[in-house]
């Protein structure tokens, strides 16, 4: 098989508006796959509804498109059927911490072998700009003339609460810091998260480019992402700095390696007793 290309992974005309952050998110996918010699064939990406959520129909590559916060549960039951393919969710803020909320705890526990990007741009922008669950306080739109007055949802520190395996953050506006996570996360075994700071230049006008430039570093070389306390604390850190890197990571073992019904090999592989089946069928009848 010959090297994954960029034009094998397409070209398409997106419906994003000029200047989102979900160019720069898909051309860091599209550089991953191709760093990372992905087979295509092997891979699926699975998301819900959104902006964000069309990425994969802007790829020449398998992928499911579900419902509004379902793509995890989709994208686990992808994974238990076959162990051996590479499944990356790739949604929202909305669609994976609001409505998708409860599975994202449930696919953390877990630790099913997963990558999933957001693309967090604090605001719901297939919908037409109210506030997010990752919304600043204050943070006005039509549907809260006044302002947020709910707490933000921390997604790293819930993460990392949950001892997560693998727990990112970068910007849309850094490709090659995007694309170097997304291979990590790709790399690990287990539940890896990588939240996407990116601009909603339609209806977020103040979370834009130039103040998340202003606010995103690095976390140094000597950082130890295996400190959990440490990665909690810098998972807080949010405001005048934002920190960006790979913030918590560990090596617990994944779902599929303590699950029995998946450790020899995937569930698409082990065939189906027709008797065992009949008997089943017949306890309904």
């Amino acid at each position: 098989m010959s090297p994954l290309d960029l034009n094998a992974l397409g070209k398409f005309e997106t419906a994003w508006c000029p200047g989102c952050g979900n160019f720069g998110i898909l051309d860091a996918v599209k550089d991953a796959f191709v760093r990372l010699d992905l087979d295509m064939h092997r891979a699926v990406l699975v998301s819900g509804i959104g902006q964000a959520a069309k990425l994969p129909q802007y790829l020449f590559c398998n992928y499911f498109n579900g419902l509004h916060g379902r793509a995890l549960p989709a994208a686990t039951g992808i994974k238990m059927a076959n162990k051996d393919l590479t499944v990356i969710v790739t949604s929202g803020d909305g669609d994976i911490y609001g409505e998708g909320g409860n599975h994202f705890i449930h696919a953390i526990r877990r630790n099913i072998d997963i990558t999933v990007i957001v693309h967090d741009n604090q605001v719901y922008g297939l919908t037409k700009g109210q506030a997010s669950p990752t919304s600043d306080p204050g943070f006005v739109t039509k549907v809260q003339p006044h302002g947020v007055i709910n707490e933000p949802l921390h997604p790293l520190a819930l993460a990392i609460a949950l001892d997560a395996g693998f727990v990112a953050r970068t910007f849309s506006g850094d490709k090659e810091h995007l694309s170097q996570m997304i291979q990590e996360g790709i790399r690990h075994k287990g539940f890896s998260l990588i939240d996407v700071l990116q601009p909603c230049p339609t209806f977020n006008k103040k979370n834009n480019f130039s103040w998340y430039k202003q606010r995103i570093y690095k976390l140094p070389q000597d950082y130890n992402p295996g400190d959990r306390i440490k990665a909690f604390e810098k998972s807080l850190e949010w405001g005048d700095k934002i920190p960006a890197g790979v913030v918590y990571q560990n090596s617990r073992p994944s779902y599929e390696e303590t699950c029995g019904l998946m450790k020899d090999k995937a569930l698409i592989d082990q065939g189906v007793n027709p008797a065992a089946l009949e008997s089943v069928f017949k306890e309904f009848l």
